[in-house]
């Protein structure tokens, strides 16, 4: 990726920012945590796929949630000037720093070498096809500079980066 350091750089002032329509979106239980079964029944009211089980260390219980893995893989139109591919970049930017402050993105980044698979972003959305068309709204993908190959992807619900 050219521009490795400002899509750093965004995502580090996105993740510093808060979200400003999160209200609508599932949140990691506060201090005065909600029951996983609480949590579980609103997200299933709101259309997301769920399980839980008891971790057999810790005797807690862990609630999975399905997010969606969008693979930003290099398209078919990869010649555009300079000038062009600059003005992509930000707009790309943008279009991710937005699904992020929307609830609908939790994470997104490039990969650190020059393959084929450019990034990735999980996208925190009931559905597939919900995910699939945020995914392709970004003016890489329309430009056809990248494309996307969604997958579904199961995580602990609130669980960290670390």
């Amino acid at each position: 990726m050219k521009y490795p350091y400002v899509f750093l750089a965004l995502l580090f002032a996105v993740a510093c920012t808060q979200a400003t329509k999160k209200e609508d979106r599932p949140q990691p239980a506060p201090s005065k945590a909600k029951s996983v079964a609480q949590l579980k029944a609103e997200l299933t009211e709101k259309g997301y796929k769920t399980f839980d089980y008891v971790d057999g260390k810790t005797k807690d219980t862990v609630l999975m949630q399905q997010y969606f893995i969008a693979f930003l893989k290099s398209g078919p139109k990869r010649s555009q000037n300079k000038q062009q591919a600059d003005s992509l970049q930000a707009l790309h930017l943008a279009h991710l720093g937005r699904m992020y402050e929307e609830g609908y993105a939790d994470i997104s980044g490039p990969f650190g070498d020059d393959g084929d698979i450019r990034g990735i972003t999980i996208y925190n959305t009931p559905t597939l096809e919900m995910a699939d068309s945020l995914a392709n709204m970004d003016p890489m993908v329309k430009a056809g500079r990248l494309v996307i190959e969604m997958h579904p992807w199961w995580a602990g619900k609130g669980f960290p980066l670390r």
